[in-house]
Parts: C-alpha cells; structure tokens; sequence
C-alpha cells in the first residue's frame, strides 16, 4: 500500500502504548477491510539496529506495534480508551532478511480471527526491496 499515511510520526504514539526509545512505527495507513496498513523507517538510532541492519527482535517488536496501531485507531475511532494490548504467541515466523538503516518497512496486518478479547493476525512485512517476514501472532487485550 502506497499512499500517504493518514498519521504519522509522534502521532502515531496515539495509538500505542510505547514510547521512546522503543516505538517501532511511524507511519499508519489506515484499515480496509480486515487488514491495516503501518509503516516505519529504520533511522541509525534505532536501538534494534546492529551492524546497519534491523535486528529479529525489532522486526517482531514492529510487527507487534503494527498490531497495536491497528487496535489503537479502532478505539480512538470509538473515542474509547485504547487498551494494552499482549503478545500471547508468535507462529510461523520466517524472517526472510534483515532490512538496511534507511530503508521503509511497509506491514499488513491481516485478522485471521477475533474471539472476546484474544485477536489472531497474519503479518507481512515488505521493503521495496521485498519481503522482509511474515508470521502469525496472537494478541490479548486488557480491557480496562
């Protein structure tokens, strides 16, 4: 999805829980259908960053908060409180490379299911180098 986001940078913080130095998504697209669109650009700073490259661990991270922003617009949209969300499994992660300082990571958040409070998504992460992973993961919400 190449479009313009409809928020960006510190906005986006609006619809996460995490802050600085760990949010892992600057940009969200929007939601069409069952899938949601969040981008981030991997800065030299980022603490996952090692050796020029985005790390495992924040490619999951950023898949989370991708997730995150999508329930997060949900709520806001609602003017609901948005609730905190939690990684209950992570399932058929392929991390196909490790994507470069500088580049755009482009996500899709696909749900698969929603039941109570437990959510089930597909994630696909790109550059416009190509995939970067893919996975499935389950998220709990706290409902306060």
């Amino acid at each position: 999805m190449k479009k313009a986001p409809i928020i960006q940078g510190k906005e986006v913080q609006n619809l996460i829980p995490q802050r600085s130095p760990i949010v892992m998504v600057d940009a969200f697209y929007g939601i069409e259908n069952n899938c949601s669109h969040s981008g981030l650009t991997i800065t030299a700073d980022n603490i996952f960053c090692q050796e020029g490259k985005l790390q495992e661990a924040g490619i999951i991270e950023h898949i989370a908060q991708s997730a995150a922003a999508r329930i997060g617009y949900i709520y806001r949209q609602k003017n609901e409180p948005v609730p905190l969300g939690f990684i209950g499994s992570v399932d058929k992660l392929t991390i196909h490379r490790l994507p470069k300082i500088g580049q755009e990571l482009s996500t899709e958040i696909t749900v698969i299911q929603e039941v109570f409070d437990i959510t089930l998504v597909a994630a696909c992460v790109n550059t416009k180098e190509g995939m970067v992973a893919e996975c499935r993961m389950k998220i709990f919400l706290e409902k306060r």
